[in-house]
């Protein structure tokens, strides 16, 4: 079993077979349970093997979870049920229900405990690690708030059992951890391909992870680095409809070129090899070019300057850098998005 903590207070449990799920509180008198539909039966065992009254809500899958009115129908539920600030959050499920259920646990009541309890490996590589939670407002992520999970449980059983597919998509996450901080697990996901062992991808990636986000939990420098595909990749994601995964893929083969044009990283061929070895797109389907350029300029990482972007300068070693709208053209270029005249 592997433990990782983040700032003293949010532990991270890698195991087999895990069923401690809730910390010790001598105070906790209820927990809510949110859970998406594939899981409901998980989730309600679950409610059943807890020491405290739990309520189990189900809400849509993916991101029709992460809006406004989804979180208000689970306030909504905390005050019947008589939640209070002593009390648990709980969320089971994949990306969008652990986003959505760590933020109405930082938001109701000014903040309650949030346990994460992770059933996709997208989720238990990255969206449940750290304490970023958000919906959903036009744009991805726009509205949310940093709110550190007291614990999250990542039970390598529940990803073993998961269709291909879904393994897959989190694997895009773990290919960009391995690229901005691990070379060892670079190697292993470049060697195993879609078959590459959990045991040792997950732990590892949620170490680079970890590392960052404890030297910089809110955001302010170094985390930034964890968005390394995002800022082309969140607008694909929404402009194609298609999946995290395979959106952060594309956008790393975008990053892969203004890395090349920006810094000199000259791995961008082995970077798509990598991808293309697990089975992932580097390619973006056909979507309109002005909504996603529109997209990308919405990227929380825009300043004053521009757009900012997470750049390689080589395998393990991530600079944010402005890059110039002709560069970032050269970019989608090369995933078949040709950029509008603006």
């Amino acid at each position: 079993m592997d433990r990782f903590l983040i700032h003293d207070r949010s532990e991270i449990v890698v195991g087999r077979g895990i069923d401690h799920v809730l910390p010790p509180s001598e105070r906790r008198t209820a927990a809510l349970i949110v859970a998406q539909p594939s899981v409901a039966a998980l989730a309600t065992a679950m409610a059943a093997a807890l020491d405290v009254p739990a309520q189990v809500e189900i809400v849509p899958d993916g991101d029709a979870a992460k809006t406004l009115a989804v979180a208000e129908t689970l306030y909504e539920a905390g005050n019947v049920m008589g939640l209070t600030r002593h009390d648990t959050v709980i969320g089971v499920g994949g990306g969008a229900v652990t986003d959505l259920a760590g933020f109405v646990a930082a938001t109701y009541l000014r903040g309650v405990e949030s346990v994460l309890v992770p059933t996709t490996t997208l989720a238990a590589v990255d969206a449940a690690i750290g304490g970023k939670t958000a919906v959903n407002v036009g744009g991805k992520n726009l509205v949310g708030a940093f709110h550190l999970p007291s614990r999250v449980i990542v039970d390598l059983d529940v990803l073993d059992a998961l269709p291909v597919p879904v393994r897959r998509e989190g694997l895009a996450e773990a290919l960009k951890a391995g690229l901005i901080g691990d070379r060892s697990l670079l190697g292993v996901l470049e060697s195993d391909g879609i078959d590459a062992p959990l045991d040792q991808v997950v732990p590892a990636a949620i170490a680079v992870k970890v590392g960052v986000v404890n030297d910089d939990l809110t955001e302010t420098g170094r985390r930034a680095i964890l968005n390394y595909g995002h800022t082309a990749g969140h607008a694909i994601e929404l402009a194609a409809g298609i999946s995290h995964g395979d959106a952060v893929a594309i956008g790393m083969v975008v990053a892969g070129r203004v890395s090349r044009l920006v810094t000199g990283f000259d791995d961008e061929d082995r970077q798509r090899e990598a991808i293309e070895r697990l089975g992932l797109p580097v390619a973006a389907p056909d979507c309109d070019p002005t909504e996603i350029v529109r997209l990308v300029h919405l990227d929380k990482k825009r300043d004053r300057s521009g757009l900012r972007m997470v750049l390689l300068q080589e395998i393990a070693r991530p600079v944010v850098e402005t890059v110039a709208e002709p560069v970032l053209a050269q970019g989608l270029d090369v995933v078949g998005v040709e950029y509008p005249p603006r």
